[in-house]
């Protein structure tokens, strides 16, 4: 069975990775996208390493965009605007993510494309949202940590500086809420023919995602100072003789399972432990403690033990053993495939799983300009005429290889 978007067109007017990799998940369940590129391509291509010779994949970029078709346009052109306009009045849904006022300028802005095409559903992606005084901000991953507050709960337990995730966790979370809304809004426009105009940006949603037990204390309105931090304990990082692992211990059944581990049946009596509350108010004193144990024996022998008293726990994995974990391997959660000028690359399976309407990778990255030509042709230009866009440089063809 095809995807659960099969037949849905998008139109991908966006670059970087918040817009990018939120069409890759339309992508991988079934949607046509296409990317719609400047003639020099996505920005991504060339970011941090360049892995072809040709000049144009990156990593990064094959990891936002299989299963995409690309169209190199000059947007600005005369015969880019057409092209445009053309491709704008066969779609369902158009994702962008310009400084806000860009896309009015092209033509291209929310009220004036729904006016014409009222069952579009349209995408804007910002850093910021489209008001406020930050509005003009030029907006990357590390700007929202600063701003949502993910520094801050990242901060170093003695010293107290803040500190960033080391992954773009905005952009990529940002992508998923997008991807999301898109598929609520196709389902509305299902029961209404009414399209939306959806605007995702980076900062709401990451105060969103942060706010259930990240900003717990800020939730009661004033009891801020009375509240304490929940982040404000050691991370459950612990250090094994041979390497390390993480455990929980929530509930009662837990703490209990975990001392029954260690073989001290003095833990167990230890009455600022006793229960949730107790362990809560006294998490650094518990987590210390439990660090104590879990250094006195192997990564191995601790699993075993905390398995055996049905204590969630994991080792912490380096990403060079991530691929031949066997839970990975067993659940096969690795694709390979051939990528064009690259070579044999992994990529990631859909995390989500359906039964009927299955999702898929649907195949590599695209090369700058690679479908530019046959979708021209879809939209009614002949070879001559293409030629033409071509020599005037409003289009890019990918070479011949």
């Amino acid at each position: 069975m095809p995807g659960p978007l099969n037949g849905v067109r998008v139109l991908d007017l966006t670059g970087v990775v918040s817009g990018p990799y939120a069409t890759m998940f339309l992508a991988d369940q079934g949607a046509d996208v296409l990317k719609i590129e400047p003639i020099g391509g996505d920005i991504t291509r060339r970011s941090r390493a360049i892995i072809d010779e040709a000049g144009e994949f990156s990593a990064l970029f094959i990891s936002s965009n299989r299963g995409k078709r690309s169209l190199a346009i000059d947007v600005k052109s005369d015969a880019g605007r057409e092209v445009m306009a053309r491709l704008v009045a066969q779609a369902d849904v158009l994702v962008q993510n310009f400084r806000p006022g860009t896309t009015e300028r092209l033509g291209l802005g929310a009220d004036e494309l729904r006016k014409r095409h009222p069952r579009l559903i349209y995408v804007s992606i910002s850093g910021v949202g489209d008001s406020g005084p930050y509005v003009k901000k030029r907006v990357y991953d590390p700007i929202i940590q600063g701003l949502s507050g993910f520094a801050d709960i990242q901060s170093q337990p003695v010293t107290n500086r803040p500190q960033m995730i080391r992954t773009i966790v905005c952009d990529k979370t940002t992508a998923v809420f997008t991807a999301q809304a898109v598929s609520s809004a196709l389902y509305a426009r299902e029961k209404t023919g009414q399209g939306d105009h959806i605007q995702v940006a980076m900062l709401d949603t990451m105060i969103s995602y942060l706010w259930p037990e990240g900003m717990m204390q800020y939730t009661v309105v004033g009891a801020e100072a009375t509240a304490a931090d929940p982040n404000d304990r050691p991370d459950l990082v612990f250090k094994t003789l041979d390497g390390y692992i993480t455990c929980g211990t929530i509930s009662d059944s837990e703490w209990q399972g975990f001392c029954r581990a260690t073989g001290d049946p003095e833990l167990a009596q230890d009455e600022r432990f006793a229960t949730p509350t107790k362990r809560n108010q006294n998490a650094t004193a518990r987590i210390n403690r439990m660090q104590e144990y879990i250094a006195r024996r192997t990564t191995a022998e601790w699993l075993e033990r905390l398995d055996a008293a049905d204590v969630p726990c994991a080792p912490i994995l380096r990403r060079n053993e991530i691929i031949a974990n066997e839970q990975v391997v067993a659940r096969d959660l690795i694709a390979e495939f051939d990528q064009p000028t690259v070579g044999r690359v992994r990529q990631p399976k859909p995390a989500a799983i359906f039964a009927v309407n299955k999702a898929e990778i649907g195949g590599p990255a695209p090369r700058v300009g690679e479908h530019s030509r046959p979708v021209l042709r879809e939209l009614g230009y002949s070879d001559a005429e293409i030629d033409r866009m071509v020599a005037d440089k409003a289009v890019r063809v990918a070479r011949v290889l």
